[in-house]
């Protein structure tokens, strides 16, 4: 499998073509099939497929453009066609084989379109969401959720099976906080009623009061030690309320954005594993004493790369400790052949480090883990803050981009039925939509305004896509079709373009599994449906010649077939009526 960032050639989504091909240039060049590079023009008018003469030209001590001549002359493939361009040649597709090529096996396929079974007898474990016990799901929390959500899907439309993993975080020092929080000032919210909020304000109050109360720290610090000494008393009740009350507000949204998980395990689950890790990787002899605590250097691996603490002075564990507890656990369980850690950029160090350990440690299995990082997302006014309360929920940003769904439809298409449902379709495919047509690596300034844009590249434009291709089958439907009417992939010529766009598809989905990438999904989307529209502005569907009309209806088939497949691996909805 690719490494993440990998780029590859085009690859044989139309494979009895591009076979075709690569077996007709093997013969003529003496390459092996494998070497014949296939690739698509950047101008489609050149042609659907090329092969560049530049690695020739030595071998044939030839000129790539007399090598393309050349070659021309002595091609014959069935239903292709060939002409040199200077060092290339290009190839085009008989546009009634194309036609019924793509078409047919999206027929076929149906919501299967897009997907393999390449990855059959593989396993992915995808390490996703990943919220903290205590604190809201805000904003910045979608990413990783709808990232690694969409790469669930992606992978098990290949064959893979997926073990997503909601890794919560309901350990470390800040529960120590927490509880001294509740302690003292619990009776002053509504715990009960409004668990999240009234949380984050207590959260809020000991970091605002901390500095002028030498006292809380301490007491933080010796609620923290008695949950980590495993004792049943009052800070372990309460923790575990906590945890219940956080994980209830949760799934409420988990549900609407259609994400669901395998596991939900907190780092609390792999404290019985905390010991027998930390032996692990003193056995390996790669751990050493540091001012009282146990550290693995990493000065070998990575210049200037800073140790990995194991073990504080006090006795305690650490983050890395506890993720290193995780990994060894989901080896030993899943023996997986990819784990995905879908986390923000800012952790690139903790994962390098990881992933040092284990190469220190000599584990063959360390190149099959992956850090999926992604940008920041950030307030006009600077970083989000959950110590400061500068967050903005979850919640209420879905809530607003529904009713501003339900405004528009309200406005647009008053008689719509079932309104409420399609809007919060749309309002939550806008925001899932927004976030995953952007390159994850990239921050992101969250602007209200732009989210809720429905206009342009978002992702209501391409459910709107759908919804009308719907339609247009609706119609055709409703008005008995003769039976007499045969599809004519020949009168489709005129939209070539667009079945190659289509026939692409199963391409675009494995590069975004292999690249870890949902983006490369939506931009292939907007494109889609770009030119889909264009086409269908100029090319009348319904009551033209009979044979036209139904092959016409076909390609809408086969697009709406196509969106509604890219639309479910993003997580977002694709409505039959906007």
């Amino acid at each position: 499998m690719g490494e993440l960032g990998l780029k590859r050639p085009a690859e044989p989504d139309m494979q009895e073509f591009i076979e075709r091909i690569r077996r007709a240039i093997a013969l003529e060049t003496g390459l092996a099939q494998d070497e014949v590079k296939v690739e698509h023009p950047r101008d489609s008018s050149l042609g659907d497929f090329a092969f560049p003469c530049f690695p020739l030209a030595k071998k044939l001590r030839k000129a790539p453009p007399a090598i393309a001549q050349d070659l021309v002359a002595g091609l014959a493939i069935e239903e292709v066609s060939a002409e040199a361009a200077g060092p290339y040649v290009n190839f085009r597709i008989d546009r009634a084989a194309l036609a019924r090529s793509v078409l047919e096996r999206i027929e076929a396929e149906g919501a299967r379109y897009g997907g393999s079974d390449e990855g059959a007898g593989k396993t992915v474990v995808i390490d996703m969401s990943s919220p903290n016990i205590a604190k809201p799901m805000h904003v910045g929390h979608l990413r990783s959720t709808i990232i690694g959500a969409a790469l669930q899907r992606l992978h098990e439309s290949l064959g893979y099976r997926t073990v997503a993993i909601n890794h919560i975080g309901d350990w470390g020092s800040q529960f120590g906080k927490l509880v001294t929080a509740v302690r003292r000032w619990g009776d002053t919210v509504e715990l009960e009623s409004e668990p999240i909020r009234s949380l984050l304000a207590l959260y809020v109050r000991y970091h605002e009061e901390e500095e002028s109360d030498p006292t809380l720290a301490e007491e933080a610090s010796l609620a923290f030690q008695e949950l980590e000494s495993g004792e049943e008393g009052e800070v372990r009740s309460i923790w575990r309320h906590l945890t219940e009350l956080s994980l209830e507000e949760f799934d409420k949204i988990y549900g609407r954005l259609g994400v669901t998980f395998d596991y939900v395990r907190g780092e609390a689950f792999y404290e019985p594993y905390l010991d027998q890790t930390v032996e692990r990787i003193r056995a390996s002899g790669i751990t050493e004493e540091s001012q009282g605590a146990l550290i693995v250097s990493l000065e070998e691996v990575g210049d200037n790369m800073p140790p990995c603490l194991l073990r504080k002075t006090d006795g305690t564990t650490l983050y890395a400790t506890r993720d290193l507890a995780a990994l060894f656990h989901r080896w030993d369980e899943f023996a997986f052949d990819r784990a995905l850690y879908v986390v923000g950029s800012e952790q690139r160090l903790h994962f390098r480090q990881l992933k040092a350990v284990l190469t220190r440690m000599g584990l063959e299995w360390e190149p099959r883990i992956q850090h999926v990082d992604f940008g920041m997302l950030r307030l006009p006014e600077g970083k989000l803050s959950t110590r400061k309360g500068q967050v903005i929920f979850l919640d209420e940003l879905l809530d607003k981009a529904v009713a501003e769904a339900r405004r528009i439809i309200a406005e647009k298409n008053p008689d719509l039925g079932e309104a409420d449902e399609v809007a919060e379709q749309v309002g939550v495919g806008a925001v899932v939509f927004h976030d995953l047509k952007k390159e994850r690596v990239k921050d992101v300034v969250f602007e209200w305004k732009e989210v809720l844009s429905f206009e342009g590249e978002t992702g209501p434009y391409v459910q709107y896509s759908h919804a009308r291709m719907a339609s247009i089958l609706r119609k055709a439907a409703e008005r008995a079709p003769d039976p007499a009417a045969r599809v004519d992939y020949a009168l489709l010529e005129e939209a070539a373009p667009l079945l190659i766009r289509m026939g692409r598809f199963p391409q675009v989905v494995r590069s975004a599994a292999e690249e870890g990438e949902p983006s490369t999904i939506s931009q292939y989307l907007l494109e889609l449906c770009r030119e889909l529209n264009s086409w269908y502005v100029q090319n009348k569907v319904l009551g033209e010649d009979l044979s036209l009309t139904a092959s016409r209806l076909a390609l809408v088939r086969g697009a709406k077939i196509v969106i509604s497949n890219g639309l479910r691996f993003l997580g977002v909805a694709a409505p039959e009526e906007m």
